[in-house]
């Protein structure tokens, strides 16, 4: 009697199960997804919140079915050099400031989903950045913290190297460790060393990776140090491809240094961070030719890069398709790259109960103008655009209505 009632029961709910209605079903897009090795036309199934089925061919009724013919469907893309913190304070630069930009209105509209504010809170504000953008965003945000104390303040706030302190940096790091994926040092200028062994020193404290925006200095310190010396194995270049005074390029005469190839051999990543000063194409495009491609994608995006060459994730990523990057490659350096490099490895795919952070691009065919930095213009014949964008299974931007019913 027993047994019958438990075959009764287990024949139920196999059949319950089999009709099971999706949430969301993403048709005939093709389906790119580098932790997983996908690379083809697939369907897409979303079940409360995660990714519930990925087959080439999925039958099962969906209370909204997404047609994606002709696009591609990613994970969520994941930023990790914007600025984020916020705020109404006057001459604080990126500290909860009004040069820094709240995650939700510029992020969710290129189909980035998670995004890592890149040094704008030190260990003295952080409380503020996770109260002001972490907790009040849809946007999955964490943080780089600064080994500056204040923050990235501007001015003479980001060359006190009184205000480095490694200890005290590391301690608000481990206490939340939910949110602070890193260590950043960003534009000191002076030819001392002590800024980058502290943020260095803070990383291996907290255990967690440390960003460099190397700043200038008259003779610049060497770059080879740096990167092979200072740094360690999962540390972060950011800004790869700029090239600013003072600082030593990572291409000289069209040809990259020796030195840039050992450094990302040994496993520093080499992070765009295009932002308003630092993308050059006579460093990006012979550097990608001779074979030194980013491993991650960012866009350093504030007030001054969206308005400029830069201007949002899709079109980084449009340059560099167009100066030989593919789009399994630019995917793969924007998608589950950066959450390894983060740690946040629940992010950046879309195996079976992942969250179901997607989105929609599609490739537009025309003719194009970028620029870079410099205001040098380059065209192109392809562009990176977001359809949709899904965050945690919830519709939040779709540009031309493609979730919707008619």
């Amino acid at each position: 009697m027993y047994r019958s009632y438990i075959r009764i029961l287990l024949l139920f709910l196999s059949v319950n199960l089999s009709a099971q209605t999706y949430d969301i079903l993403i048709k005939k897009g093709h389906v790119i997804d580098a932790k997983n090795n996908i690379d083809q036309v697939m369907d897409v199934a979303i079940l409360n919140g995660k990714i519930a089925e990925v087959a080439t061919s999925i039958q099962k009724p969906a209370k909204k079915i997404i047609n994606a013919e002709g696009m591609y469907v990613t994970p969520g893309l994941i930023d990790i050099h914007g600025h984020h913190f916020f705020g109404t304070k006057p001459g604080a630069y990126l500290s909860n400031s009004y040069t820094a930009l709240p995650p939700d209105g510029f992020t969710l509209r290129t189909g980035v989903t998670a995004v890592v504010d890149a040094g704008g809170s030190g260990w003295r504000n952080f409380p503020d950045f996770k109260t002001q953008a972490i907790e009040n965003s849809k946007t999955k945000v964490f943080a780089l913290l600064n080994i500056v104390g204040h923050g990235m303040s501007g001015g003479p706030w980001e060359q006190s190297v009184e205000d480095m302190d490694a200890r005290l940096t590391s301690m608000m790091a481990k206490a939340n460790k939910e949110y602070v994926v890193g260590i950043k040092l960003a534009h000191f200028s002076a030819r001392d060393w002590r800024p980058a062994q502290r943020a260095a020193e803070a990383g291996r404290l907290a255990d967690i990776p440390v960003m460099i925006d190397f700043g200038g200095c008259d003779p610049p310190l060497s770059m080879d140090t740096l990167l092979n010396h200072v740094l360690r194995p999962g540390d972060i270049f950011t800004h790869c491809f700029g090239h600013v005074n003072g600082r030593e390029p990572l291409v000289m005469n069209g040809k990259v240094q020796p030195f840039a190839f050992k450094a990302q051999q040994r496993g520093i990543i080499m992070d765009v961070g295009h932002g308003g000063g630092s993308f050059v194409y006579d460093q990006a495009i012979p550097a990608i030719q001779q074979g030194l491609k980013p491993n991650t994608i960012s866009t350093d995006l504030h007030t001054g890069s969206m308005n400029a060459g830069m201007k949002d994730m899709n079109m980084v990523m449009s340059k560099l398709l167009n100066i030989g990057m593919n789009m399994k490659e630019i995917i793969a350096a924007s998608t589950w790259k950066p959450a390894q490099v983060i740690k946040k490895t629940n992010l950046g795919h879309l195996s079976v109960g992942a969250p179901a952070d997607v989105a929609i691009l599609k490739i537009e065919k025309g003719n194009f103008g970028f620029y870079d930095v410099r205001a040098r213009r380059m065209t192109g014949d392809k562009r990176i655009v977001c359809e949709l964008t899904l965050i945690d299974g919830a519709v939040a931007w779709d540009l031309n209505a493609i979730s919707f019913a008619d």
